[in-house]
């Protein structure tokens, strides 16, 4: 959860910036095949066009830019490092947007090695130069919080809140990173500060939310209920997370159901009605409904269905076939070490 914070905020714009916003598309063909390599998640042949590039003389600013993004995919993040600090070297000395853009995924390789100071200075960095840049205190406050550096980490919330008082998508996921790493309730303050300073910028759905991660379920399956038809697929997730919560697991299946009985498939709620029907004990059920999100194409939420997959096998009993799952399953997420030790355990049973 931690690790998809950091390492989400700017990869889709970073291809579309390169693909068509620098002027280069036609003079730097094996770029452009390796970014599309890399948007399919191709990590192998995007490293090959990126290599390719560099034979062709092309930009070597962007190819050691998509280079370091392709060893962030393999997880190779020494290499990824060595990438984007290779192409921050090749700067003619004005900062640009790419300058920070890349100090970005630098920041977030830095992280993924296991050297926060490092991603802590990248994020700096960024703000010495672009003190309005909320992403960046955002994602410093997170290195912050994960380090037990409380007070610098309220500080850089704080900003980033300043910067955009109605951002309420922000403000509860600086409340879910608050409370994952045992300040829980700092992170309340910030969402009982929004309601009590007003609800009158806020959808239903916002107000829902804010209620579900105050507590307040009551409130929650109100405002949900009003919200079902306005937000659709996300309003009934928090709606039936927040039955299941009250012991309702009757009802909330029944929310998730008549949902998708509409004609839309979403593999966020059949992963929840999934996890829904474990905690109801109907391991087969849950096995499909993970298997059917499975089979929703870029569905952006694969790596955690293939693990529910292997726990819905699990609990039926179906040890060897959840081994040979989770052993695919590294294969693809090499760096999940909880897996890696529930693979080890697998194999004794």
């Amino acid at each position: 959860m931690k690790d998809k914070r950091l390492g989400t905020v700017l990869i889709a714009a970073g291809i579309a910036v390169l693909c068509t916003g620098c002027g280069f598309r036609s003079q730097n063909e094996n770029i452009d095949a390796g970014m599309t390599a890399v948007a399919e998640l191709n990590y192998d042949l995007a490293i090959e066009s990126f290599e390719a590039a560099k034979e062709a003389e092309e930009d070597p600013r962007l190819l050691y830019r998509g280079e370091g993004m392709a060893y962030m995919g393999k997880t190779q993040y020494a290499e990824a490092v060595t990438a984007f600090e290779t192409a921050l070297s090749l700067s003619d000395g004005r900062v640009g947007e790419m300058d920070y853009d890349i100090n970005y995924y630098l920041a977030t390789a830095y992280y993924k090695q296991g050297e926060s100071d490092k991603a802590i200075s990248a994020y700096t960095a960024i703000l010495d130069l672009k003190p309005e840049e909320r992403d960046a205190y955002y994602l410093r406050g997170v290195i912050y919080t994960e380090r037990g550096r409380l007070e610098e980490a309220i500080a850089d919330f704080d900003k980033t809140i300043l910067l955009n008082t109605r951002d309420y998508d922000r403000l509860i996921s600086i409340y879910c990173v608050l409370a994952e790493n045992g300040f829980k309730e700092s992170g309340q303050k910030y969402l009982q500060t929004a309601m009590e300073s007003g609800t009158k910028y806020m959808t239903n759905f916002e107000k829902g939310r804010i209620s579900y991660y105050l507590e307040d379920y009551d409130n929650a399956r109100t405002y949900l209920e009003k919200a079902r038809e306005e937000e659709g697929a996300d309003a009934v997730l928090f709606l039936g997370k927040t039955h299941e919560i009250l012991g309702e697991y009757n009802y909330a299946i029944s929310v998730y159901n008549n949902f998708l009985e509409s004609g839309t498939e979403s593999p966020q709620i059949l992963n929840q009605l999934g996890l829904c029907k474990i905690e109801m004990k109907d391991y087969q059920g849950a096995l499909e409904a993970f298997q059917r999100a499975m089979n929703i194409e870029d569905n952006g939420m694969m790596q955690i269905l293939k693990m529910n997959e292997v726990v819905a096998y699990e609990c039926l009993g179906e040890y060897k076939q959840a081994a040979a799952l989770l052993g695919s399953y590294l294969n693809t997420y090499p760096d999940d070490v909880s897996a890696k030790r529930e693979f080890e355990f697998l194999k004794t049973r």
